[in-house]
């Protein structure tokens, strides 16, 4: 990752004990000594300041692209169990993931990137699941994985590597056993207690600024996808409406019941109708498969990009309370404490106190120093990574000129290819419009008038 040299890993800080009150648990500082992985997934350092991303959005798309498909549900004692084939392009793998697989990937990435955004995973399975839900939480982990495989750091680990090419039977133990005895990135990273001398003296105002402009930004296309759905939806239900259209038309032509002579007498109008009714059908059905391509295609290229954004986002706003909830308000409560603790240390002393309880009063003191001191380290190295993760948001803001360019392509082509349906439509219905002496007549157009005002 640029921004980061990554060292041996130290003693494992498991997301339980990453969760604990740091009033009355201490965190050990971070060291630097060798790291064992793989120089191919080592975080290297970038020139100048280790802060600023130099990253473009193509380069982000182009670091892999991970597919997710659904294989055939495979009967359990009980129940059906969902499995997916996940893809990479970048690994040229391919392997079987259940949900619970990506769950615990989804666990230990905020074990070691606490200070990360790590985008949510989509709902576990309900009893009496539909193939529409299965299909929606299918987008959804197509959708969690790119943006994982994606990240800077997430790119670099060896456990993305683990979960996308390994083929043996438990990945889960496989993952678990990949961050034994390894810290979180505040204890793998050089940088980690020098953050605070990168970071902007203003980064408060910064982050609090940051945090209202991507609020609204979320907001906005929230809205946006909310309608691009209802356009992509409405396509395909014009696509089931001109369908039914077109074989009711058939089915009026394909009528058989007998027609009274006296109702016709010589007339064949009824005769010629019909048969081009009937035929009408094929273009109808034309029509209707273009307008349900037209809306998959707008599902596909235009909504589920405004999904990856959205997930983006919403990865943003939960790493920002992560921030406030968790190293900040241990902080917080650390300095009370601290504070607690000096009053009890001076009236110890006022009251001359046995020599060996004021040492062990002082002794929790100074732990409790060391303790606000890691917490303080952690709180700069937060700021940090957000700064970092900000601009992340901001390399991916030029994506929203690929949706509108998919959306107006979509547009486009859907109704240029229906316009050719319709226009190859308009002769075939000369023989609908009798004229004098039951001579067929082309429908008039618009700019005519219309045929019932007179």
């Amino acid at each position: 990752m640029t921004g980061r040299e990554m060292d041996r890993p130290l003693p494992a800080e498991a997301a339980a004990a990453a969760a604990a009150d740091l009033a009355t648990a201490d965190l050990p500082k971070p060291q630097v000594i060798e790291q064992r992985e793989p120089d191919s997934f080592r975080m290297q350092m970038p020139q100048g300041n280790p802060l600023l991303l130099s990253h473009t959005l193509q380069e982000l798309l182009a670091r892999d692209t991970v597919q997710v498909e659904l294989i055939p549900e495979k009967k359990g004692l009980f129940l059906k169990h969902v499995e997916y084939e996940v893809s990479s392009l970048r690994f040229k793998s391919s392997v079987y993931r259940r949900y619970n697989d990506f769950v615990v990937f989804h666990e230990i990435l905020l074990q070691k990137f606490p200070y990360r955004m790590v985008p949510a995973l989509p709902p576990k399975r309900m009893l009496g699941a539909d193939r529409e839900f299965i299909e929606t939480r299918r987008r959804a982990l197509k959708r969690f994985i790119n943006l994982v495989a994606r990240h800077p750091p997430f790119s670099e680990d060896v456990v993305l590597k683990l979960f996308l090419s390994f083929s043996g039977s438990d990945i889960q133990n496989k993952l678990k056993e990949s961050v034994q005895c390894v810290g979180d990135e505040f204890m793998i990273c050089k940088l980690a207690t020098r953050a605070k001398d990168f970071l902007p003296a203003d980064i408060q105002a910064q982050f609090a600024a940051s945090r209202e402009l991507i609020r609204n930004i979320y907001n906005s296309f929230y809205k946006l996808r909310d309608r691009a759905e209802r356009i992509a939806s409405r396509a395909i239900d014009n696509a089931a409406d001109l369908l039914i259209f077109g074989k009711e038309l058939s089915a009026l032509g394909s009528d058989t019941t007998p027609l009274p002579s006296w109702a016709t007498m010589s007339n064949s109008t009824w005769g010629t109708l019909k048969q081009a009714l009937k035929g009408l059908s094929v273009e109808f059905a034309l029509l209707a498969d273009k307008a349900a391509q037209q809306g998959k295609q707008e599902e596909n290229d235009v909504v589920e990009k405004l999904n990856l954004f959205l997930d983006l986002l919403q990865s943003y706003k939960d790493l920002c309370e992560r921030h406030e909830k968790g190293v900040l308000h241990k902080h917080q409560r650390a300095l009370h404490k601290y504070s607690m603790m000096k009053k009890q240390m001076m009236s110890a002393t006022v009251q001359n106190r046995e020599p060996e309880s004021v040492e062990q009063l002082e002794s929790r003191i100074v732990e409790q120093e060391n303790a606000i001191q890691t917490m303080e380290l952690r709180n700069y190295f937060s700021l940090y990574c957000l700064h970092q993760e900000t601009q992340l948001i901001h390399v991916y803001l030029p994506l929203t000129s690929h949706i509108l360019g998919a959306f107006v392509n979509s547009q486009i082509q859907g109704h240029k290819e229906m316009s050719k349906v319709w226009n190859e439509l308009k002769p075939k219905l000369s023989c609908l419009f009798a004229g004098p002496n039951n001579m067929p007549t082309p429908p008039r157009s618009p700019q005519e008038g219309n045929v019932f005002s007179h």
